[in-house]
């Protein structure tokens, strides 16, 4: 088989690492991929987001499968265009994947189908919304309605925060056109888990439970960010969580989203807030998450593409996902300002002994060639990945990992892990 993943992040890197062992795969593509990726796979130089010219190759080339990763194609309506040539494509629909593209759809349909998830309030007139957080009280939550790579959403603890959150979103503009509308949530209590899982648009097939880290200090402290860090499992998701989680969550959204004639086909991902063994639904996110995917991938045993393949041709349900027991965690390794401006361009050192480290990999995110050097291209730049016996174990794999890494401006938070092992969860 020949396979295109379009992406160049972290998950991409993931997933082609992960296809690459497939007996099946005699040739992978990525666009436009990076610097580590380019070891696995043949970098093509498309943007993600270029949707005709990356239909037309595929179909020129008489790709077997393609894998999208970002949200930005799905929303777009990449799927749709390579179904329309014929090609074989895993991920969401354009109509599916509005239940990422817009807070407002997604808390529309929890709302209209019982999904349990926060109380909100949509609004595209500023002065309406500072009203109603002037009404409401703190905290709460506010968030651009559409695409802002993780960081559109704005936790407020007092009501200067809040109303500054809406200046920016809906006065400044921060987010561009991803702001013109803004949703303003109930400010949910509890620990964060990520559950990902496989969906043909009837069956969900359920990766293993995940934690992100999300904000870009220490103690979950400072802005939100793409994420800056995972470990899988998330002990938070007790099998009571778990159960919940299907039976409320998941397979009612699967259903809801048939029910609104947007069959939902690829990977469904639910970010959600846990108190007292109850889930709540944050967001839905319509695809792999970044970093999740890195340790998920990493504790998913056997080969990717079946699941892929049986996921388009609706025979998710004669497959299972086998795990490896062992827990996984990444950690995210940084551009010295992000989530706000940074430089590109600092040369990468040590990633030759970082990957002498057994069961751990160095997962290439915001990277670049120059001059015959891996050099840093985004904020984002390296996902240090780790698989261990116990918990502990791992993040100290990770960690003896990112330390022999080095540039000119780098910066990763040293607590990825910690809150499993305050619950005592060393093994």
């Amino acid at each position: 088989m020949k396979i295109l993943v379009i992406g160049g992040g972290g998950r991409e890197h993931g997933l082609v690492w992960k296809i690459a062992q497939s007996p099946a795969v005699k040739k992978i593509y990525c666009a436009p991929g990076n610097a580590g990726i380019a070891r696995q796979a043949e970098c093509l130089s498309i943007s993600a987001e270029d949707v005709k010219s990356l239909a037309a190759w595929a179909q020129k080339e008489k790709i077997d499968l393609t894998v999208v990763g970002p949200e930005a194609p799905l929303t777009m309506g990449i799927v749709d265009a390579f179904e329309a040539r014929g090609l074989r494509i895993f991920g969401a629909s354009q109509k599916a994947a509005e239940i990422e593209g817009s807070k407002f759809f997604a808390k529309d349909l929890m709302k209209k189908y019982g999904i349990p998830s926060g109380d909100f309030q949509a609004f595209e007139d500023y002065g309406a919304a500072v009203g109603y957080v002037k009404k409401a009280g703190t905290p709460i939550v506010v968030k651009a309605d559409g695409l802002a790579s993780g960081k559109g959403v704005i936790l407020c603890h007092t009501l200067e925060e809040a109303l500054a959150a809406l200046h920016l979103i809906m006065v400044k503009k921060a987010f561009g056109v991803a702001g013109r509308r803004v949703v303003v949530e109930e400010f949910l209590q509890g620990e964060e888990a990520s559950f990902l899982a496989f969906t043909d648009g009837e069956t969900v097939l359920p990766l293993p439970t995940s934690q992100d880290h999300k904000a870009i200090f220490d103690h979950d402290l400072g802005p939100n960010t793409g994420g800056m860090g995972a470990y899988s499992p998330a002990p938070v998701v007790s099998d009571q969580v778990h159960r919940q989680v299907m039976e409320q969550i998941m397979i009612p959204t699967v259903r809801a989203m048939a029910q609104e004639g947007r069959k939902y086909r690829g990977v469904l991902y639910a970010g959600l807030m846990i108190k007292d063994e109850k889930a709540k639904v944050l967001e839905f996110n319509a695809r792999f998450g970044d970093p999740e995917t890195q340790p998920l991938l990493m504790r998913m045993k056997g080969d990717l593409v079946p699941v892929l393949k049986a996921t388009i041709d609706g025979s998710l349900s004669s497959l299972t996902v086998e795990l490896d027991e062992r827990p996984a965690v990444c950690v995210v390794m940084a551009s010295k300002g992000y989530p706000g401006p940074y430089e590109k361009g600092k040369v990468i050192s040590g990633l030759e002994e970082a990957a002498k480290i057994g069961d751990s990999f160095v997962f290439h995110a915001g990277t670049a060639f120059k001059e015959g050097k891996i050099v840093t291209n985004g904020g984002r730049v390296l996902g240090v990945t780790a698989i261990a016996r116990g918990i502990e174990e791992a993040i100290g794999l990770a960690y003896e990992a990112v330390e022999k890494i080095s540039w000119d401006g780098v910066y990763y938070r040293k607590d990825i892990g910690q809150k499993t092992l305050k619950r005592g969860d060393r093994k």
